[in-house]
C-alpha cells in the first residue's frame, strides 16, 4: 500500500510529516531518515487503533444467533449468521 506523507519543517530544522490518507498518524523527525521510520510506525499504530474502533463498535452488528430444537428428532440446529452447524 502506498501512502502519500505531507512533510514541513518545523522549528530547530525538525520535519513534521502527516499522512494523507489516515490524518491522525502525524509525527516529527530530526531529519528525513528518522522522520520516514517514525510515520511508518504512525500509520501502523493507527491502522491498529482503527481495526480495534471498528471490532468494538461492530461488534454485534448484522449478526444474530438461533437456537432451533426439532421435539420429532434428535438434532440441534445452531444458526450463526449465514452458517449453519448440525449436531446429531
Amino acid at each position: 500500500m502506498v501512502f502519500t506523507i505531507a512533510i514541513k519543517e518545523i522549528e530547530d530544522g525538525w520535519l513534521m510529516g502527516q499522512c494523507e490518507q489516515i490524518p491522525e498518524a502525524i509525527t516529527q523527525g530530526k531529519n528525513m531518515d528518522e522522520l520516514m521510520e517514525n510515520i511508518q510506525d504512525a500509520i501502523e499504530e493507527a491502522l491498529e487503533m482503527r481495526k480495534e474502533d471498528y471490532i468494538a463498535n461492530h461488534k454485534w452488528e448484522n449478526s444474530y444467533r438461533r437456537n432451533l430444537y426439532l421435539p420429532n428428532e434428535k438434532k440441534h440446529i445452531a444458526k450463526t449468521s449465514s452458517r449453519e452447524r448440525v449436531y446429531a
